[in-house]
Order: C-alpha cells, then structure tokens, then sequence
C-alpha cells in the first residue's frame, strides 16, 4: 500500500503544481485571478531569481526527489542509508507550505487585498504530507 501511495504522489504532485493554490486580488470587487505553483514561479523568476530558485526547489524539486528516491528505496534499487537524506528533503518542502501561509496571512493583514485558498492548495499540502508520513515496506 505504501509503495502504490508513493507512486501516485508522482502524478498528483504535478497536478498540484498547475492547480490553483490562491485567489487574490487588490479590492473584493475587482475579479480575482488565480494562483498556482507554477504561475507563481513564473511571476517570481521575473523579479526575484535568488528566491525563484529557493522556491522551486522547495517546491517541484525538493518533493519530487524525494518521491522518486522512496521508490528507489522501496524497490530495492537505492541504499537505505539515504533515508535521512529523503527526511531532509521532506522537510525543505514543507518549507514551501509555509511560505504560502505566511503569505495568505500577511496580506489578510493588510486588508487592501482579498486572498481565498483554493482546492490546490489543499492538493499541495496533503501531497507533501503524505510524502513525509509514508513509511517505506521492510
């Protein structure tokens, strides 16, 4: 069960990436327009490329090694010493939750902006979570 959960994070992690993770928006009555990880990403390499690149890693690349490194793992083609390896980039992407929720609550702060959570982010986040809670079969 472990191992089909592990696989399947490698589809719902790029479905997560596309989906809508926020609705923002400068006042509540202008349209809000939709934030993914992807988008934001792209948004970010515009303007800040040292934190883009912090971000993506956390982000696509942190999840996605660690992903494929437990399927290595599980199937008996990677050392099992480089589980704490994996724990480490289990934690960087959780880094990245953070950084959304930190966002959503600083701009609902400032009250000039509308924020809502949309389904992805609650996509991205049961991801990571499931990635960092699967226990690899003995």
């Amino acid at each position: 069960m472990s191992r089909t959960l592990n696989l399947l994070l490698l589809v719902l992690f790029p479905i997560a990436w596309f989906a809508p993770l926020l609705r923002a928006g400068l006042l509540p009555m202008f349209g809000l327009s939709e934030i993914s990880v992807i988008s934001g990403l792209q948004s970010l390499w515009e303007s800040d490329v040292v934190l883009a690149l912090l971000v993506t890693f956390c982000a696509i690349f942190a999840p996605l090694l660690k992903v494929l490194g437990r399927a290595l793992r599980d199937f008996g083609l990677l050392d099992p010493r480089v589980e704490p390896a994996l724990v480490v980039l289990g934690k960087l992407a959780m880094a990245d939750i953070f950084l959304i929720a930190l966002y959503v609550v600083i701009v609902k702060g400032v009250g000039l902006a509308t924020v809502e959570t949309a389904w992805g982010l609650y996509l991205f986040s049961a991801c990571i979570l499931m990635s960092l809670f699967l226990k690899s079969p003995q």
